[in-house]
């Protein structure tokens, strides 16, 4: 089976892969900023969740979701409303998180918060979707095609998601002094609100 994958596909869906899914989006920005304001350890549940909510999305583009979307394009808004709400939510979350040292008894968004958004993310439809279409790497095998791509990209989801999260845990040292906390709590708040005017407009 090796001997007949597509090479420049192969390049090819990773290229777009890492493009349209590592960049700055609901997902990996909520990642960043949960692993900052809480740390990495306390935001793993989180980590779970999102990548569970993203593969599943992969999965359902594999299956077809993109054909539904595409013929029902109404859908896209509720989607989008739900998902911008959500973020809103989380954001405020961040911005009023306090610093690390004073978070033993504070709630952390726990793996099925990580999972709705990942489920609710309208980006994660649109780049997923994207990449899965672009590239054949069994040109001659639809349903070898189909479980290699979705190995591959659910293995990329994992490690974007992991590399947004370490970059948010780096940060964890510096949010313990209170000023600089609420300062980079901010930031990363208005960064995932930034998100939510960019997918409405």
């Amino acid at each position: 089976m090796l001997q007949d994958i597509s090479i420049p596909g192969l390049i090819a869906l990773l290229l777009s892969a890492a493009a349209l899914m590592a960049s700055p989006g609901p997902t990996t920005l909520s990642v960043t900023a949960v692993s900052a304001a809480y740390g990495l350890r306390r935001s793993l549940s989180y980590f779970i969740g999102i990548n569970l909510g993203t593969i599943a999305v992969l999965l359902a583009m594999a299956l077809g979701a993109s054909a539904l979307l595409f013929s029902s394009p109404q859908l896209a808004l509720p989607i989008t409303i739900a998902a911008s709400l959500y973020i809103l939510y989380l954001a405020f979350r961040i911005a009023t998180a306090p610093p690390l040292s004073d978070q033993r008894d504070q709630p952390v968004p726990g793996w099925l918060a990580g999972l709705v958004l990942g489920i609710a993310n309208p980006k994660a439809y649109l780049a997923i979707g994207a990449v899965y279409a672009k590239a054949k790497l069994v040109p001659a095998d639809a349903v070898i095609d189909a479980a290699l791509k979705c190995l591959i990209l659910s293995l990329a989801i994992i490690a974007i998601h992991t590399l947004w999260a370490l970059a948010g845990s780096a940060l964890t040292g510096i949010l313990r002094d209170p000023k600089a906390s609420r300062l980079i709590n901010l930031t990363l708040a208005v960064a995932l609100v930034l998100v939510v005017l960019i997918d409405l407009l």
